[in-house]
């Protein structure tokens, strides 16, 4: 016969064995959505800063106490991405764009016309800076990663870019008459 002692500790076994799902009802995430669109903010930020959610894929531009707008973007491979806070000092409509020779060396067949040359890309629609770019620094020192448009729209909602955050170029154009330079950008 099994004692109260048993029962309780079988049941209590093989509720541990089951699937979480049976445990407690869990909300399925909402689906990645990229057209900006104004959103309620849980943290507590100064309308006019920048924040990036780079696992959600989500640029938010604080509008108002607990208000933004969101916007999709894609964000940098594992390993390469950036983290921290830095102010925009520059910003560029249709940008130059020359790849740093870190990702030179890390993918000289992607970046081929530009080894062994000072070659710069002009702006326009076959670079990948897109249509704008926000340049991001910190301590007055370019730390070389961007908010910028993309020429691959694919990519937005993914983890592809050398570091930087892209935008789809429209929305990067939005973002861009929105922001003045000294715009505090913080990337968790």
């Amino acid at each position: 016969m099994l004692s109260r002692r048993d029962l309780l500790t079988t049941a209590a076994a093989a509720t541990a064995l089951l699937p979480l799902p049976a445990l407690a009802r869990t909300r399925d995430p909402e689906p990645f959505d990229p057209v900006p669109q104004e959103v309620r903010i849980k943290k507590q930020f100064e309308p006019g800063q920048i924040l990036v959610l780079p696992r959600s894929y989500y640029l938010y531009f604080v509008t108002a106490p607990r208000k933004a707008i969101r916007y999709g973007v894609g964000v940098g491979k594992a390993g390469l991405e950036f983290t921290g806070q830095a102010v925009i000092e520059r910003k560029r409509e249709w940008p130059s764009w020359r790849p740093t020779p870190e990702m030179i060396e890390r993918d000289p067949r992607a970046y081929a016309k530009f080894v062994d040359n000072d070659y710069i890309q002009p702006g326009g629609p076959d670079n990948p800076l897109g249509a704008r770019a926000l340049y991001l620094y910190q301590n007055g020192v370019d730390t070389y990663f961007r908010i910028h448009g993309t020429n691959q729209p694919q990519t937005i909602g993914h983890s592809v870019s050398n570091g930087c955050i892209r935008m789809l170029n429209e929305h990067v154009v939005d973002l861009y008459n929105r922001v003045p330079l000294g715009t505090v950008v913080t990337v968790l």
